[in-house]
């Protein structure tokens, strides 16, 4: 072969290799697309944002949208710092419309992570909403809601959810989007709802009007004349979307037959251990009463002193139609056990497993709690999660019942560490937690292979995505600036109410910055506006016990929830410690929002919770029962 051909030939050859590699790194680039769009699937968010970062380096044509899809996996991870980071480095003219428009939303979910709501309204004004993909159209007016929720506009807030109920194509998100817009709305003054009510058949305009129609029904309790107001409403606004569920207002439906009490009767101690909590209700319950058009007779007594049953019976036949207490636990299963209850009961505690004819449960359960916290996590992503929780009997009881909820939804609980909560220093369960002392015993492994000293550094395990931190205020300023010490800064951490005081401290929770948590939303003037919202009570002076800002809560509501017992099964009650609803135990469940510390103030997150209550409790009898 001559040198000319043999030239000719090496670089047909290089030509083919050349092409051969584009070939296989297309391949290799495509296999890797489509396993982080499945990892997506899976729900497997900080794994595939890696991926699509990885892409966005190896495929410098599509970097920008590589970009685009790592940021809305790192924030759908709960991880919005490397999601925001991420946004900053896309060129926006790369971009199509639709990508321009994800980006954008994503921006304004974020801004909202951060509870900057108004500069969120301006990020998705510019969004074109039509040209949306449903999923996103659903998060673009979520979102929107929640910022004009947040800004203090309700009804634009409303108005946003309108527009998003024909995109829910389950009917439990639909009629629960529709509960939603009514909580939003029954806040509201009297005047605005009718003075600033559009027109029949408009659609504001009938949420506006049955708003107004349940306030009326609140203060009135005339079944007769609610119908007939109801007859009205269906009139006007014969096609409104409302329709759905209006038979849950319907007298046929109502399973419980509560009358409306003449005269009350509330069993709380006025000596021994849950004296103080007793009074704390006690001010959030005659709070309510005042303020309410409904005022029965009320009549106070001892659970302290003598017998439970003695007491059903004295205050029945002193004309008592509805009893409110006791609060613990012995009296209440005592009470169960020892007579049929002819006279309804609301006791303000729960025994699990208890079930009686004419006996309501309503409490600060750490159920609910627990709950609603592993509700929020395994939304925002997470999958497998450790536990760090006090070894009192209260932290055993929520690491229970936390773990029991996130096993029932699919989720894996890697490893739980417990710690005395009377200690300053945390570092060996923490450290037992993040394996650090396995970290340790490899280096020493290898150092001894070698027989030379090496440069070691700590690593912490990687296979968990979350952590849950169940502890008090106090303690956890000093457990969380050791978990950030041994190399978990980019763990998010979940937290029961508990870990909040109640009282907004800059200065003090800044050392909580990050922590996520769900609480009752009376402690968030966002989310609970009425005449007895927190913020209210305060612009009066009015009195109460800063130390327990919940009980106070659950006092106000056990007033206020009266009205609403027989519907509760069918119809939600929007309460100071939640939306209420009763669940197949006759247990009054709640659903909490949810807050996160930004710059050591707690911060409303946009959280809707579509999971049903019911349907939960029923799982987790059956896991624990």
């Amino acid at each position: 072969m001559n040198r000319h051909c043999l030239m000719f030939f090496t670089c047909c050859l290089l030509s083919l290799a050349g092409c051969a590699t584009e070939i296989t790194q297309r391949h290799l680039s495509l296999n890797d697309a489509l396993l982080a769009h499945s990892s997506m699937q899976k729900g497997q968010h900080k794994h595939a944002a890696g991926l699509y970062q990885a892409l966005a380096k190896s495929e410098p044509a599509h970097q920008d949208a590589f970009n685009l899809l790592s940021a809305e996996a790192f924030f759908k991870s709960g991880d919005s710092l490397f999601a925001e980071k991420h946004i900053t480095l896309i060129n926006t003219a790369t971009l199509s419309l639709e990508q321009r428009n994800r980006l954008n939303l994503l921006a304004a979910q974020i801004s909202l992570s951060h509870g900057q709501a108004e500069t969120a309204i301006d990020q998705l004004s510019i969004i074109t909403a039509y040209a949306l993909k449903l999923k996103n159209k659903i998060a673009f007016y979520h979102s929107l809601a929640f910022a004009h929720s947040l800004t203090g506009h309700p009804l634009q807030s409303a108005q946003a959810r309108i527009q998003l109920t024909p995109l829910l194509e389950n009917k439990e998100h639909r009629q629960e989007n529709h509960q939603v817009i009514l909580n939003t709305l029954k806040p509201l003054s009297s005047q605005t709802l009718i003075l600033q009510q559009p027109p029949a058949p408009d659609v504001l305009g009938g949420w506006m009007a049955m708003a107004q129609l349940l306030k009326t029904r609140k203060s009135s309790h005339d079944l007769a004349e609610f119908q007939a107001n109801l007859s009205a409403w269906k009139q006007l606004f014969p096609q409104h979307p409302a329709t759905d569920f209006l038979h849950t207002f319907s007298p046929e439906n109502i399973p419980h037959n509560f009358k409306q009490a003449s005269a009350i009767a509330l069993f709380l101690p006025e000596s021994g251990r849950y004296a103080e909590a007793a009074q704390i209700i006690k001010e959030g319950f005659t709070t309510a009463y005042q303020q309410s058009l409904y005022q029965p007779a009320l009549r106070f007594y001892d659970s302290s002193a003598g017998s439970i049953l003695h007491l059903y019976h004295q205050a029945i036949a002193e004309g008592a139609e509805l009893i409110i207490g006791p609060l613990s636990k012995d009296k209440i299963d005592s009470l169960a056990v020892s007579t049929e209850l002819t006279t309804p009961i609301l006791a303000l505690n729960h025994i699990p497993d208890l079930i009686k004819k004419n006996l309501l449960q309503f409490g600060l359960s750490p159920i609910d709690e627990a709950r609603q916290v592993a509700i929020k996590a395994r939304n925002d992503g997470h999958d497998k999660i450790l536990l760090l929780t006090s070894e009192s009997r209260q932290g055993q009881r929520m690491a229970q019942h936390f773990t029991e909820f996130w096993e029932a939804k699919g989720g894996t609980i890697l490893e739980t560490q417990v710690y005395n909560p009377k200690a300053n220093d945390f570092s060996q369960p923490i450290k037992d937690l993040l394996n650090l002392e396995e970290s340790k015993y490899r280096y020493r492994q290898l150092q001894q292979l070698l027989g030379s000293p090496l440069q070691f550094t700590e690593r912490r395990r990687h296979d968990a995505d979350a952590l849950f931190l169940s502890t008090n205020p106090h303690t956890a300023r000093s457990i969380y600036p050791q978990l950030r010490f041994y190399r978990a800064t980019r763990l998010p951490v979940y937290a029961p109410p508990q870990i909040y005081s109640g009282q907004a401290n800059p200065s003090q929770d800044l050392d909580l910055n990050s922590i996520t948590f769900c609480d009752i939303p009376w402690l968030f003037s966002d989310a609970y506006q009425d005449e007895l919202s927190l913020a209210a009570l305060k612009d009066r002076g009015q009195s109460f016990s800063p130390k327990h800002p919940r009980l106070f809560a659950l006092g106000i509501d056990s007033f206020n929830i009266i009205a609403h017992l027989g519907q509760l099964d069918n119809m939600p009650y929007a309460g100071a410690t939640g939306s209420l609803s009763l669940n197949l135990e006759n247990r009054i469940t709640r659903q909490l929002v949810c807050a996160k510390f930004i710059d050591g103030i707690p911060v409303l997150q946009n959280f809707i919770n579509t999971e049903s209550a019911v349907d939960d409790q029923r799982i987790y009898a059956e896991n624990i029962f």
